[in-house]
């Protein structure tokens, strides 16, 4: 029975560093105000129109690639992850397949859509197929590119306030080592609450569970029923929208129960945890989760300070660091974890 390894692994972070005080610029905020809430000083935003979703994911794929020792044409399944694709449709898998060169390959694209918990899910979907000997080599990519869906003005900066854009890859193959590979992986979701973190117009909802009956998709039968309205330009409808402290109050809850899960099912505890890598929501409740799993500082790995949240991205990005400075070893026990929009979770473990 084949498990699956992380074979190589690669990151991407635009140049374009944007710290607290220029976003001073564009609304009322500060750093200390930021930093108190999100722990974040800075991040990265893409050059507008020269780079996307898909650009920055076949970079960090491109790192992944070589350090897997293989050759791009190798790969034989696609996965990506992401919440700010190119396009509404055709998914950004496609794209950065066409950017990577590797299109007569025509190695299957799957694009997910579980925002913050992206990467978890991904993996968890590569698992199977890896195991079950369906593919030998597969490229896991979550990539955001947010700067360009912010809203940029007091109404919408306690969301802009705390994204950034970058992307993470690895590569996954099977082996048949005792001691490593992905031992348990564990997702779930609630939609009760979908809409506290969302970005709902345009869109088909009509507006069902929203409160904004009337939009959406265009009626053919209504005369000069439009895709895009003047309202949702003029109340920001288009931006993201976040109950905040909905969200930290579930994320608080879900991110142990759903680690401790996996440590139940691989017969572990936290203590048997050597590097813990969170999603990089917020600073605060990386925090809360470590104390509530009794880590020392030295077993997690947190990025969010200079990198913001980047969704999908975040957990590959971090993972990705801690190993380039020597924090993840052969043979460590590796935690991720994730919480975000849906609400969506999970958690995995690995066998470094």
């Amino acid at each position: 029975m084949y498990k699956t390894k992380i074979a190589g692994i690669g990151k991407y972070l635009p140049e374009n560093i944007v710290r607290n005080e220029d976003l001073m610029k564009y609304m009322d905020t500060s750093d200390e105000w930021i930093q108190e809430r999100t722990g974040i000083q800075e991040r990265r935003y893409a050059k507008k129109h020269k780079e996307t979703t898909a650009t920055m994911g076949a970079r960090a794929a491109e790192v992944a690639i070589q350090r897997a020792g293989i050759d791009k044409e190798d790969v034989d399944f696609i996965i990506f992850a992401t919440l700010s694709p190119d396009y509404y449709f055709p998914g950004s898998g496609v794209l950065m397949q066409r950017e990577l060169g590797i299109t007569h390959k025509e190695a299957g694209c799957l694009d997910i859509r579980n925002q913050c918990s992206g990467f978890v899910y991904g993996l968890s979907i590569a698992d199977q197929f890896i195991r079950n000997g369906v593919y030998k080599n597969v490229l896991l990519v979550g990539a955001e590119m947010h700067s360009m869906g912010l809203d940029f003005t007091n109404r919408g900066r306690n969301v802009t306030v705390i994204f950034g854009d970058g992307a993470g890859a690895v590569i996954l193959q099977p082996t048949t080592e005792p001691d490593q590979g992905v031992l348990t992986t564990h997702l779930h979701a609630d939609g009760t609450h979908a809409e506290e973190l969302s970005m709902i117009s345009p869109g088909a909802h009509g507006g069902k569970h929203t409160g904004l009956e009337g939009f959406g998709f265009p009626d053919p039968s209504v005369p000069g029923d439009v895709f895009v309205t003047q309202k949702m330009v003029d109340d920001g409808l288009m931006f993201p929208n976040m109950n905040g402290q909905l969200v930290f109050k579930t994320a608080v809850v879900k991110f142990p129960e759903v680690i401790h899960e996996a440590l139940t099912k691989a017969g572990l505890s936290s203590e048997d945890i050597d590097m813990f890598i969170p999603h990089q929501a917020n600073l605060r409740i990386s925090n809360f989760v470590q104390k509530k799993l009794n880590l020392p500082d030295e077993k997690v790995y947190n990025n969010i300070q200079r990198y913001g949240n980047t969704t999908a991205a975040s957990i590959p990005i971090a993972l990705c660091e801690a190993w380039e400075e020597g924090r993840v070893k052969r043979g460590d026990l590796v935690c991720l974890a994730a919480f975000g929009a849906g609400f969506t979770w999970g958690s995995a473990l690995i066998r470094w």
